[in-house]
């Protein structure tokens, strides 16, 4: 058995190769970019009023005369003189002679003529060209996440594709002969299973998309036949149950049998004791605990950041903040411990219903506290290791 900081340390020397593709950039969103971009066109590509109103040929008086008008998509090739204007609407492109923008509200129209309620500086309402971003700079750097915002600022500079990194399939793959699909008659010794529709939420709130669910009872060559599927079409695969030692318990046996590297075999925490890591060619795997407390432990701390490291994120597996407890805890046990916990007004409070076959504390966390094993009191304000659950970009 080893330690949490070990099994960091393992899955750190692991090599991970992101492998880049190209994809259109709608398809590019929650994606890292494998490229810097940069900016074909400057944008605006040209002087742009900010509001409606009219544009100015600057002169010493209030007063001037309206010729014409420019909606947004046209284009004026004429030239305003001194002490004229032209009625313009917002983000139409501003006449080369024309120096300022006036609001509608701040001046009264007359039949063609124009009453200023005040003087005008150059360059109000006047988005000068380029002045978001300048052809041949940088609009994103390599590494950037691709949220909306950042897909609407790249399709607004006319790009259609961009390289990223592309994202694992994951196949996840639950076990036991104990289970019963919700909507099902309960027999007697079944329960409801849980975990497969939890890791596959989980793993969508994370922005992972491409998955594939497999069942299979506790039965060795069944086991082994439906991992060597499940490796052969994904790139990661989560096993949950059927990895301790029991006399049911095939999966170990299984992906020893299909050659499959054991990096690491339980760690020295609570929940998740039973957590297995290994590798096959450029196939992870991992065997989570088939509590479902335990194996949403495990999912959050271990498998997230490695799903994140392939798919091009510059992640960490010790990315917890500090915070102030909330209350006295006494530290009792060991192992190391994630503890579900909640923050609420900048302090976190450690939930009751620990137990690693408990979701009712998990549907209400936002976060892990994680304590070193040991017999100790935290006291509260003392600050404690957090490990945040909310996943939004």
């Amino acid at each position: 058995m080893i330690s949490v900081d070990e099994a960091f340390s393992i899955l750190n020397k692991t090599t991970f190769s992101p492998q880049e593709v190209e994809v259109r950039l709608h398809d590019a969103h929650t994606f890292i970019l494998a490229e810097t971009l940069i900016s074909p066109i400057s944008m605006p590509p040209f002087r742009q009023a900010n509001m409606d109103g009219f544009a100015l040929s600057l002169h010493h008086e209030l007063t001037y005369d309206i010729v014409g008008e420019i909606k947004a998509g046209d284009f004026f090739d004429g030239q305003l003189h001194p002490g004229e204007a032209i009625k313009i609407f917002t983000g139409a492109a501003v006449p080369d002679t024309a120096e300022a923008v006036i609001q509608i509200e701040k001046v009264t129209v007359k039949n063609r003529k124009l009453q200023l309620h005040e003087n005008v500086k150059p360059e109000t309402n006047v988005r000068p060209l380029g002045s978001q971003i300048e052809k041949g700079t940088v609009a994103l750097e390599k590494g950037s996440f691709v949220n909306p915002a950042a897909i609407g600022f790249l399709a607004g500079l006319g790009l259609t594709s961009v390289r990223v990194y592309a994202k694992p399939k994951i196949g996840i793959v639950i076990t036991g002969n104990e289970l019963v699909q919700a909507g099902q008659p309960l027999p007697s010794g079944k329960v409801y299973e849980s975990n497969a529709i939890m890791l596959q939420l989980a793993l969508q709130s994370a922005h992972y998309y491409q998955l594939n669910s497999y069942q299979v009872e506790d039965n060795f060559e069944a086991t082994k036949s439906v991992l060597q599927q499940a490796i052969e079409e994904n790139d990661v695969i989560l096993i949950s149950g059927g990895i301790s030692v029991g006399d049911y318990d095939f999966v170990g046996k299984a992906l020893e049998s299909l050659a499959v590297e054991t990096l690491f075999y339980k760690v020295n925490q609570k929940p998740g004791k039973p957590l297995y890591c290994g590798r096959l060619k450029d196939k992870m795997i991992f065997a989570l605990p088939g509590n479902p407390a335990a194996s949403l432990t495990c999912l959050y701390v271990y498998v997230l950041p490695t799903l994140d490291r392939i798919s091009g994120k510059n992640a960490s597996y010790k990315s917890s903040i500090s915070k102030p407890l909330a209350h006295d805890y006494e530290v009792n046990n060991s192992r190391s411990q994630f503890l579900k916990a909640i923050i609420l007004d900048d302090e976190v409070t450690i939930l009751p219903h620990q137990d690693s076959s408990m979701l009712d504390s998990f549907a209400l966390a936002n976060a892990l506290v994680f304590v070193e094993e040991g017999f100790y009191l935290l006291e509260r304000g003392v600050k404690v290791a957090v490990y945040l659950l909310k996943r939004i970009e």
